[in-house]
């Protein structure tokens, strides 16, 4: 089974970062201002007719504080969606609920919120998109945490191939990237004494993923990799997770044929990531004069925030259309502020196999609407778009709304954008960074 994934094309990810949350593409929006029939109302119905039916007393429900008036609070409509009141007969659901508090042989197992939590969580993967999820509160208030730009991890995200657990990108100078971590690796079996966690990764959540992986500063996680190659065979990689702190925006300054070139090194699209932008953008035109030109490396850039592609995209263009967004009912193009702070400095776009959603964003405006050529390997193709809604318990609903499009119209879901020019850094050569040689030799 291994040996026949294919790492490009049959990949299917979820950007749920270990040590970054969740970054693929987000809009935001909160939960109560969007009447798109997530908003759960129907629970006000549900929740009652489950508590009058049964015992008050004790009930994993009651103690929850699932209550009428409680759901009052929270809800603005009275009866749910006209589809649910047409097609679904949730008497099932609290049928099923009432059992388990009747008859479950542990009784001591069932918690109320738990089961809540399960049942939404059902309800998004029954979808059969890995995009849309239903994270709990505590796994929401991480993700957020986490796109802020500080947490503690192994500093990998992670995704599926062919639904086995992989490694869409290790982030450069963490533990996993000092481990000789690398995109493309299955992850085929986790351990952690301290946790008495010895387990197949099979049939694996991300949320699982997470928690499994994640730990104390200064602990060690076992991970049983297996990589794509000749003669490949699993192997066991010990890493020691640390404190990540990730600065999304890089940028060094390079000699090459006797000029300077301005390596701006794009990790992610987070909530840091236009304040760093503009202070590299302020050095770049101090020094514009001595420049030969700027590659703009986002080599193992997950994505992130959608607004934020567009508005560096916007420093590279005029007011040009940077992505199209088809949703269900209408197609729109967001087009650059016309800021162009860096438009006619030379420049050269350099990614890979983990350059994933917003990164991919930018890099096919770059290529659609100024011709800039692309280095490296093919990107990852990820081509939808997720709003993130804040609920009312804390927990977040990650949701599809709608496919991404480049300015000419291409769709690279599953797919990617191939390069003009195809380098690969080796890591046996440390001095050496054959990709971005490659690149600057594009400099006219």
């Amino acid at each position: 089974m291994v040996s026949s994934l294919s790492w490009v094309k049959n990949a299917t990810v979820t950007c749920l970062i270990l040590v970054l949350g969740i970054v693929v593409g987000f809009r935001y929006a909160v939960i109560g201002e969007l009447p798109l029939g997530i908003r759960a109302a129907w629970f006000q119905q549900l929740l009652q007719k489950s508590i009058t039916s049964q015992s008050t007393n004790g009930s994993p429900a009651a103690q929850a504080g699932l209550t009428r008036s409680a759901l009052d609070q929270v809800t603005g409509q009275k009866a749910p969606p006209k589809t649910i009141q047409k097609k679904v007969d949730f008497d099932l659901f609290w049928e099923t609920w009432a059992i388990l508090e009747r008859d479950y042989i542990e009784p001591e197992k069932i918690e109320a919120n738990k089961m809540l939590d399960g049942a939404l969580m059902g309800m998004t993967a029954s979808l059969d998109d890995p995009y849309t999820m239903y994270l709990p509160p505590k796994e929401n208030e991480r993700s957020g945490e986490d796109l802020a730009g500080s947490f503690f991890g192994v500093g990998m995200e992670l995704g599926y191939v062919e639904e086995n657990l992989a490694v869409v990108s290790p982030l450069d100078g963490t533990p996993a990237h000092k481990a000789g971590i690398q995109a493309g690796d299955l992850i085929l079996h986790v351990k952690d004494a301290a946790k008495n966690l010895d387990e197949d990764t099979t049939g694996w959540s991300l949320t699982k993923a997470v928690d499994a992986i994640r730990g104390q500063k200064g602990t060690y996680v076992d991970l049983t990799l297996y990589r794509k190659g000749e003669n490949a065979q699993p192997f066991v990689v010990s890493v020691q997770r640390d404190e990540i702190v990730v600065k999304s925006v890089e940028l060094f300054m390079v000699e090459n044929q006797g000029k300077k070139v301005a390596h701006l090194k794009i990790s992610r699209f987070g909530e840091r990531t236009e304040s760093e932008w503009n202070e590299a953008v302020k050095e770049i035109l101090a020094n514009k004069k001595q420049l030969k030109g700027i590659v703009l490396d986002m080599r193992n850039n997950p994505g992130g925030f959608f607004d934020t592609s567009i508005e560096l995209a916007s420093d590279f263009l005029a007011k040009e259309v940077v992505v199209q967004q088809k949703s269900r009912l209408t197609t729109h193009e967001y087009r650059g502020n016309g800021s162009g702070r860096l438009k006619g400095i030379p420049l050269v776009v350099l990614v890979n196999k983990g350059s994933a959603s917003a990164s991919e964003i930018l890099a096919g405006a770059l290529r659609d609407d100024l011709g800039i050529k692309l280095v490296g390997e093919k990107t990852f193709g990820k081509g939808t778009v997720q709003d993130r809604r804040e609920l009312s318990n804390g927990g977040g609903l990650h949701v599809t709304i709608a496919r991404w499009l480049l300015p000419k119209g291409g769709w690279i879901h599953k797919e990617g954008i191939p390069v003009d020019v195809e380098s690969k850094d080796d890591p046996e050569t440390k001095e050496v960074d054959e990709a971005l040689v490659a690149a600057m030799a594009q400099l006219p």
